[in-house]
C-alpha cells in the first residue's frame, strides 16, 4: 500500500503534515521537514498498532515524501 505525506504552512507559520490514507494521522512542526518526519513516525505507529491488534493484515508499504521545490 502506498501512503503519501502532504504538507502545508498554516497562517500562524507552523507546518502541518498529514497522511490522507490514514485518517487522523497529522502532525505539526516548526518547518516542513519536521512536520513530515513527525507524520511519518505517527503513520508507522498507527500501522504497527493495527497489526498488533489484528486490525490489518501484513502488507508491503511505501511512504512518499514530496521533494521540496
Amino acid at each position: 500500500m502506498n501512503f503519501t505525506i502532504v504538507h502545508e504552512q498554516e497562517d500562524d507559520g507552523r507546518w502541518l503534515a498529514e497522511v490522507p490514507e490514514l485518517p487522523g494521522v497529522l502532525a505539526y512542526g516548526a518547518n516542513a521537514q519536521e512536520a513530515m518526519s513527525r507524520a511519518e513516525a505517527l503513520a508507522l505507529r498507527v500501522i504497527a498498532e493495527r497489526l498488533e491488534h489484528g486490525e490489518s493484515r501484513v502488507i508491503a508499504i511505501n511512504i512518499s515524501i514530496p521533494v521540496a521545490a
